[in-house]
């Protein structure tokens, strides 16, 4: 990591005036982000701020696909300083880039290395560590769009995500075993992770082993990197006109609509990231953003933006921080149970209305990550991978 006064990096783009919108996107999505993964409780909590329990779609399930679209969006400022370099240093770039988010990753996955478990401390099993995250697949996704971008260019890139989307429809429907190609055991998908990662090394958190953010499916995902670079390059090109705006709100509708007609046939999943589900999510973060360019770069309403842009000017260190802070609420303990627990029940369980007590919770820990980021941008400090 490095620290810069300004930086422009692969996950934020902090002193950018022209297109201050993607700074407010993104700075939206980690908000939203960091709420949904911090209820006070997760067996209350409202319907949006859960994911879908398999197919379909809520709120939540809109945040990741996001945060790749504006990675994507990122990308199309700094992968114009690559175009101009050799192979082997864009190459050399991209993969430690991707390397170190994707340890940071890991280490987020196996922190502080060990669990309470009966009250006791247990060291965490490296034999057992989950691979895949979050994290790792921005890695990955961000390590296959560079390589795409710098190679194919537009063309490229439109050909490779073409292929990916029909591709990937293709491997699920015709690969799938036990007659449902799309159920959480017998998806083609789950089945390359298990042989690949091994069921160990894989999300358990359904019940069964399963990984939704495993390798097969990182393909149909980098497509949405690809969708926010191509958007990001439209916006450079066309300017902050309201053609722009009408331009992307027709685009974003149009690929919506795609996504809800394949939707039929290949349903809507954020867990096996179908290419339906990519298409609604491109569409969606399309929409967004133009209505976003509306309100800040068309019509200049840009007081209330500070908010947003504090956490879209250091988006990496503060998802982690927020990651941290919740692994380490897990292990130290307050009055006999985990501190996370006991702030919820202290302060919020039995004094405001169910549900809304744990998106509260979310909320005051989402504001305390603020703060941090707030005091980092008073000072300067702005780090990237």
């Amino acid at each position: 990591m490095a620290l810069s006064q300004p930086i422009n990096g692969l996950l934020l783009h902090p002193e950018s005036q022209r297109y201050l919108s993607l700074d407010v996107l993104r700075g939206l999505t980690i908000a939203l982000m960091i709420v949904v993964n911090t209820p006070g409780s997760w067996s209350t909590n409202f319907d949006p701020l859960t994911h879908a329990a398999w197919h379909g779609l809520t709120l939540t399930d809109l945040v990741f696909p996001s945060f790749l679209f504006v990675v994507g969006n990122a990308m199309s400022f700094s992968m114009t300083k690559l175009q101009n370099q050799n192979h082997a240093t864009v190459l050399k770039k991209v993969g430690k880039r991707a390397l170190l988010i994707f340890l940071i990753g890991l280490f987020l996955t196996v922190f502080p290395f060990f669990r309470i478990v009966d009250g006791a401390p247990v060291w965490y099993d490296f034999t057992r560590i989950r691979i895949m995250g979050v994290l790792q697949r921005i890695a990955l996704c961000y390590a296959v769009a560079a390589v795409v971008i710098y190679y194919g260019k537009i063309s490229g890139m439109v050909v490779f995500s073409l292929l990916a989307l029909l591709g990937y429809w293709g491997i699920m429907y015709f690969f799938g075993v036990d007659g449902d190609p799309f159920s959480i055991t017998s998806n083609a998908a789950t089945l390359v992770d298990r042989l690949l990662l091994g069921e160990s090394h894989l999300y358990m958190g359904e019940g069964v082993p399963f990984e939704p953010e495993g390798l097969l499916s990182t393909l149909p995902a980098t497509v949405n990197v690809l969708a926010g670079y191509g958007v990001g390059r439209f916006i450079q090109q066309k300017g902050n006109r309201p053609t722009t705006v009408l331009a992307l709100l027709a685009i974003g509708a149009l690929v919506i609509l795609i996504g809800f007609l394949w939707d039929s046939v290949f349903p809507i999943n954020k867990k096996i990231w179908t290419s339906s589900y990519v298409s609604v999510t491109v569409g969606i973060s399309t929409f967004a953003l133009a209505v976003l360019m509306y309100f800040i770069e068309v019509l200049s309403f840009r007081k209330w933006t500070y908010f947003f842009e504090v956490f879209g000017r250091n988006p990496l260190i503060l998802y982690v921080l927020s990651g941290v802070f919740v692994r380490l609420m897990g292990v130290i303990f307050i009055q006999g149970v985990a501190s996370k627990q006991w702030l919820f029940e202290s302060f919020f369980l039995g004094i405001f209305p169910s549900k809304w007590d744990s998106l509260l919770f979310a909320l005051g820990f989402m504001l305390v990550i603020w703060l941090i980021g707030y005091a980092m941008d008073r000072k300067k400090i702005y780090i990237k991978v």
